[in-house]
């Protein structure tokens, strides 16, 4: 279990992000369309998961930005901007925003997502959403970098998250 804080009061995640060089845990999300992309749907790519609460946000919406600018100068990796939104919000979302270098996806269909990840919350008043965090996989499906992000309405590293790309 990992302690964040939300506005600085303490609340804690179902557990810790995936170990760097651990297999990454599989996934099966939904995109705008309701159709299901899976980890494994993306072996041999590098994936960068950018883990918010949700786009219904401001911090969120900026970071979904900020990875989306990000993502047009790191070409051979796939950003995915994933929460527990519905696709049709997400899309939404994206389309408002300008959003179409990233491919948002719901946590609609995969309940044990944020359990797998370790950023499902586990109190306060965003009990069952994701922690903010940032997770990069390898093209062989190895975590390579993670960051959780310690305050939840505060931004990721951006520049550590540069390095690790």
């Amino acid at each position: 279990m990992a302690e964040i804080t939300l506005h600085g009061t303490p609340i804690h995640t179902c557990g810790e992000l995936p170990a760097v060089g651990a297999s990454a845990p599989s996934f099966r999300l939904a995109d705008g369309e309701l159709q299901e992309h899976r980890l494994e749907d993306y072996r041999g790519r590098p994936l960068l998961l950018n883990i918010v609460p949700s786009l219904d946000t401001s911090v969120c919406s900026a970071s979904a930005q900020r990875f989306d600018r990000m993502a047009q100068e790191h070409a051979g990796t796939l950003f995915l901007t994933v929460s527990a939104d519905l696709p049709f919000a997400q899309q939404r979302f994206c389309e408002g925003a300008g959003i179409g270098n990233v491919l948002t996806l719901s946590t609609l269909r995969d309940g044990d997502f944020a359990r797998h990840y370790g950023v499902r919350i586990e109190d306060g008043p965003m009990e069952g959403l994701c922690a903010r965090a940032v997770v990069l996989i390898d093209a062989q499906g190895r975590i390579a970098y993670t960051q959780l992000v310690p305050e939840i309405a505060q931004e990721p590293d951006y520049d550590d998250v540069e390095r690790a790309l």
